[in-house]
């Protein structure tokens, strides 16, 4: 089951991901971007098995680091717009997480976090489709969408982390500090994206 929903999740991650970026950049530019994130998760995630297996959420967040930095040097991708392609491409791939350990395990808890990745998915399209309708965000760059929720999850992580430390891949006060410091980045990058205006 956990490979079938691996399979699945990267499916819906590659078409997610070449559909926000298709209009910009060409289908094997994006799918090859899409498999260093791929590859980077892989990578990562093995090392973390191996050696980390509790920081096994923070060694993927650092594939897709990785995988995203290699994309952006190699096709001069725009960052914000990759992104945001990225943020909404990945959600459903990781809801699969929490979904296959709410059912291995019977856990609520995953079963709520599944249920908050589906609502931050609906989350970004709502605001992808109005964020230039929103008064103080004046410069209407993309990113507002991505950063947005981004800066939510990881709030949401550090908030969750407070009070349950043992869910899924929860390292306590540690992850409390590192959610919280990029749930900061995230918002004070959408702070600044809304006062430019070129």
């Amino acid at each position: 089951m956990k490979v079938a929903f691996t399979i699945l999740g990267i499916i819906i991650f590659l078409f997610i991901y070449w559909k926000r970026l298709k209009e910009d950049y060409s289908s094997s530019m994006v799918f090859t971007s899409g498999l260093y994130v791929i590859l980077g998760i892989g990578i990562f995630g093995a090392i973390a098995s191996r050696f980390l297996p509790v920081w096994w959420f923070w060694f993927d967040m650092l594939g897709v680091a990785v995988g995203l930095g290699l994309s952006i040097l190699r096709y001069k991708l725009r960052f914000f717009e990759t992104l945001e392609a990225l943020t909404v491409a990945l959600i459903p791939w990781f809801s699969f997480v929490f979904l296959i350990n709410s059912i291995q395990t019977s856990s609520l808890v995953s079963l709520v976090g599944f249920i908050i990745m589906l609502l931050l998915l609906v989350s970004f399209y709502y605001f992808d489709a109005r964020y230039k309708r929103f008064v103080w965000y004046r410069s209407g760059r993309i990113g507002f969408s991505g950063l947005t929720i981004l800066g939510v999850f990881f709030l949401i992580r550090s908030l969750v982390a407070v009070f349950l430390s043992d869910v899924l891949s929860f390292v306590g006060t540690l992850d409390v500090l590192l959610s919280a410091v990029l749930a900061f980045s995230a918002f004070l990058a959408v702070f600044n994206l809304a006062r430019t205006t070129t």
